[in-house]
């Protein structure tokens, strides 16, 4: 998942070598931390946050394959 995620983060923000995830997987939970650059968080967010909820989407759908619940936050630095 860390994988895809970085994929898809580093092909949208202009900052690409200050992209960092961080995973961390319980029994029951998932939960994904997303650091990037300041000026770069808009462009992650989205307007009106399509794109964040759209990234949301992708990842929900391998954690419930995973049978595990999702939580992503956004780190701001």
């Amino acid at each position: 998942m860390k994988k895809l995620l970085k994929y898809i983060i580093t092909a949208i923000v202009d900052h690409p070598e200050d992209v960092k995830i961080e995973e961390e997987e319980t029994e029951e939970q998932i939960l994904i931390k997303i650091s990037v650059h300041p000026e770069d968080a808009g462009k992650v967010i989205g307007k009106g946050g399509k794109i964040i909820k759209a990234i949301r989407r992708l990842a929900y759908i391998l954690a419930t394959k995973r049978k595990k619940r999702l939580n992503i936050e956004l780190v701001e630095t």
